[in-house]
Order: structure tokens, then sequence, then C-alpha cells
């Protein structure tokens, strides 16, 4: 006996589901990094593709307190108003975390519930974190939140897309004020506009950079270093590692 609650630990996934996605994921194709053949680029850069599985939603029952969670936000959401099914497109269990992709302007209001109704109680946003999906045509851009409740230790992810075209999500720095550094991070680096920020300025780049350095469509030419006029070539110029 292990003195914990099985029932408050997920579902193991059905290996018939499983199997179902894989068939569905693209072929893997990896070229450049540490097993390079054909290149002198050791940084993945200069080819390497990786075509991952389409989002699959998750159907229910998603295990463990993860169904009680999607069953107290509907309660939550419709006493203040709001409707699951409008403010969250889909839901994924993957790898024993729950997902809730939420539409972006829904994204304060299932935010706030998250954190203020006590069934739910997610005091804490561990962090924002940025991804560009080049090829996801309509919603290339992501932001991430890991959202943790200490009352009842429980953890969730949002998880919210916008096009490039529009690169605005509503910034939650007045429901969880730990996200002020963590969105102005995600701006600098994959040009997400978190609308309401009170500063949205660099923090990791150089106020005059220009660009966004972790974007797909960020140029990776040479690099100019300040120091005795060093500079770092291309990633197709590097040296390879056999």
């Amino acid at each position: 006996m292990t003195g914990q609650d099985e029932s408050a630990q997920p579902a193991q996934p059905d290996p018939a589901a499983v199997a179902g996605r894989e068939r569905l994921a693209e072929p893997v194709e990896r070229t450049g990094l540490f097993g390079v053949t054909t290149t002198g680029d050791t940084s993945g850069y200069g080819g390497l593709q990786v075509r991952r599985a389409p989002r699959v939603s998750t159907p229910r029952p998603y295990g463990g307190y993860f169904d009680e969670i999607a069953d107290l936000l509907t309660a939550s959401l419709a006493r203040s108003g709001g409707s699951f099914p409008e403010a969250v497109e889909d839901v994924v269990v993957s790898n024993g975390e729950l997902t809730l992709y939420v539409r972006r302007e829904h994204l304060p209001l299932v935010a706030a519930r998250l954190r203020d109704d006590p069934s739910l109680k997610f005091e804490l946003c561990l962090g924002v974190s940025g991804v560009h999906y080049l090829a996801d045509t309509g919603q290339e851009l992501h932001a991430v939140y890991h959202l943790l409740s200490i009352t009842h230790n429980r953890r969730v992810r949002l998880e919210v897309t916008a096009p490039d075209a529009d690169p605005h999500v509503p910034s939650l720095t007045g429901i969880y004020p730990t996200c002020d550094w963590h969105e102005r991070e995600t701006w600098d680096f994959f040009g997400l506009i978190f609308d309401g920020h009170a500063a949205l300025t660099r923090i990791e780049m150089p106020d005059d950079w220009r660009g966004h350095p972790q974007r797909k469509d960020y140029p990776l030419g040479g690099i100019p270093v300040e120091y005795r006029g060093a500079t770092i070539p291309p990633p197709d110029e590097r040296r390879a590692y056999e």
C-alpha cells in the first residue's frame, strides 16, 4: 500500500485509442543536429523537420480528478454567465496532464473562475510559455499557462492560440500578477501581444532589438558578437560532430 488515493490518479490511456492516434501522426523526418551527415549544421536549424500528430480531443471520461475539474468549471462558468463549450474549444489529456484549449476572448473569464471558485482554487500561475507553429495556419502563435491549486493539490494547463496576422491575447496580469514578467518574455521572444499589460517591454533582448528570436521564421544568419570583434557563423557553416 502506498497510502495514495488511486482514484485521484489519471486513468491510463486505452491502447486501441493510442494506436489510432499514432496512425494519424505524420512521419518524423530529422536532419542536422548531432547525427548530421550531409551538412555542417549541428544546431538542427538547417533543415531539421519534425512533423507532429494533429491535436486529438480526448473523449470523456478523462480519468482521475480531470473530469471533476471540467464539471466544476462548467458550473462555475454558467453561474458567471459564460459557457464551457463557448470558452473551451478542446480538452486534451496527454502525458498525465489536462490541457484546456481556451478561445482567447474567453481567457480572462476562464482564468478568473479557476482562481476564484472555492471548489477549483487554482491560486498560482507558474508561468507563461510561447510556441510558434509556422505551419499551423490561422493559429501559429500559442501561449501556454500552467496553473496550480495549492489548496487541492491539482494542476491544469491552459492553452490559447492567435494568428500571426493578429497576434493579440488578453493579459492575465490582473488575475495572476506573476504573469507580468512571463508575458513580457513571451512577447520578447515570440511577438505575442498581451493586451492590457501595463509595460510590455523587452526583458531579455536589448530594447532596440528587431524581431522576436524564438519564432520559426526568425533569420538564422551569422551573429555579430560585441567582444573583440568575434562573430558566430550561420548554422550551416558550423562544425559537424560525428
